[in-house]
């Protein structure tokens, strides 16, 4: 808790505790069993006293009262001294990340409000993962105690099940093969209701658990520490949620090393003067490293193939983020039939970067340059978001009719821009819209013989227009020698030559 003045931080001051989630037995095993030897137990005790403020069948917020509450829960002294201890107790366990704490200005009341975050412990397998809360306990405890630790909190698989001739097979049923959901009578009342009732939360923290995220530490141990100008800023992500979450979602998008985010973060210009982070300067530069580095993973890839002639094997994988309702699916292309179901087919072209899923439409990845330069265009220049370039992208590989060309390419997304579609289901409505209207025009083609268009052919082509032609053109006297002269004695008056 970084804190410069301590009378805004007193016993006076209103505080709340916010937490999404409820202690389980290993839980509270790796509170005093980790957590305690790194930080002591007297701010484990900081984390339950908050942990209290909710009840325990509940999640959310915790009523607004003073920290004077704190204080005489915690034994502490009211004053100078007791600040300072509180500060520094929230202070550890904000470090190891178990507590996020905000404070918020009120107008009104010209004061300040606290708010305490409560982050639930990392499991076992979560925590020995991690490099620099490793390290903390290893210099707590000693190398040979971390290890016993690990080995405490971990269940050997049974030999038996370790032979190598087992072949596993998964038996489990997905959901859509089970239940059949009614997406025809749509309440929009309960959309509304359940929109409003969600966490304001929600949306902060939630972050896709099925790639990688960097953390704000990581950032922060391969950052240049003496040398570089945006230094305090990326210190001061630590208090910026949303800035970490752009610059996780950036990175996954062009699939950025935790080294070439830091390298793009040290650039100039990445930050404002005010610490603020550049989001567009962000993805365009990010953009330039991923198309860099496709060219030289095509140049690999091209040689690759020249000495060994194998091909890298490819695979669909389902992302559980956003879901898709069943009215909105798209029909699975036979070049993904056999490698993922209709339901997870939705679900990656609802969630996956745009950069993904065009490399998936094309053998072995090789997205040719004009097709990648013109998608580059309508997601940086167009902004348009990923879940409707997507669509788009499906739409040009399943209807054969449609061309591959820039110029197609940019007038649908000119046009879908032009209706205002800016979302999955807004894509899918307009692709089935323009589909119908595309079906309806080639009908009426096919029946041109029955019944043509006025002014066209048999397939519907426009006609050369029928010019009469003038036959009865009356004959002309010959004109006699005296007024052939006339006319030439007439021209040269007018030409000058004589009077």
């Amino acid at each position: 808790m970084r804190i410069t003045n301590m009378l805004h931080f007193t016993e006076n001051h209103r505080f709340c505790v916010y937490r999404d989630f409820s202690l389980s037995g290993l839980d509270y095993r790796m509170l005093s069993g980790i957590y305690q030897p790194m930080i002591g137990a007297f701010a484990i005790s900081v984390f339950q006293t908050m942990y209290q403020q909710v009840p325990g069948d509940k999640t959310g917020y915790s009523e607004l009262e003073q920290q004077r509450k704190l204080f005489l829960a915690l034994d502490l002294e009211p004053g100078e001294r007791g600040r300072k201890l509180l500060a520094e107790l929230t202070s550890k366990l904000e470090a190891i990340g178990l507590l996020q704490t905000n404070r918020k200005y009120s107008p009104s009341t010209d004061d300040y409000m606290y708010e305490y975050v409560l982050v639930q412990p990392l499991t076992p397998q979560e925590f020995f993962k991690n490099q620099h809360l490793v390290m903390l306990l290893h210099d707590k405890v000693g190398k040979y105690a971390v290890l016993s630790l690990r080995e405490q909190y971990y269940s050997p698989e049974p030999e038996e099940l370790q032979h190598p001739e087992l072949v596993s097979e998964d038996l489990s049923v997905p959901f859509y093969d089970l239940f059949r959901l009614n997406t025809q009578a749509i309440d929009y009342e309960l959309e509304q209701a359940l929109q409003e009732a969600a966490p304001s939360r929600e949306t902060e923290r939630k972050l896709d658990v099925t790639t990688k995220a960097f953390h704000y530490s990581e950032i922060l141990q391969r950052f240049p520490r003496g040398t570089s100008r945006n230094r305090p800023f990326v210190e001061n992500l630590r208090n910026k949620p949303d800035q970490m979450f752009e610059i996780n979602k950036v990175a996954r998008k062009y699939d950025l090393s935790l080294r070439e985010t830091c390298r793009l973060l040290d650039e100039d210009g990445m930050f404002t003067e005010d610490g603020e982070l550049q989001n567009d300067m962000l993805q365009y530069k990010a953009n330039l490293y991923f198309r860099q580095d496709k060219e030289r993973e095509q140049e690999r890839e091209r040689l690759f193939h020249k000495i060994a002639g194998v091909a890298k094997p490819e695979s669909v994988s389902a992302l559980e983020e956003k879901p898709v309702e069943m009215q909105y699916y798209l029909e699975v292309p036979p070049l993904f039939v056999g490698q993922c179901n209709q339901h997870q087919y939705n679900l990656i072209m609802r969630n996956e970067p745009h950069t993904r899923v065009l490399e998936r439409f094309f053998q072995k990845g090789a997205v040719p340059k004009p097709v990648s330069d013109i998608f580059e265009k309508i997601d940086v220049i167009y902004k348009m978001p990923d879940e409707v370039i997507n669509v788009m992208i499906h739409h040009l590989h399943v209807y054969k009719e449609s061309s591959w060309t820039k110029s197609y390419i940019d007038s649908v997304a000119s046009n879908m821009m032009a209706k205002g579609v800016s979302t999955y289901e807004q894509a899918v409505a307009y692709i089935r819209e323009q589909t119908i209207k595309r079906t309806k025009r080639s009908s009426k083609a096919d029946g041109g013989s029955l019944a043509p268009f006025p002014g066209k052919g048999r397939r519907g082509h426009q006609q050369k227009p029928k010019i009469a032609i003038i036959t009865d053109i009356p004959a002309q006297k010959p004109v006699s020698d005296e007024k052939l002269a006339e006319i030439r004695k007439k021209a040269m008056k007018l030409d000058g030559k004589i009077t």
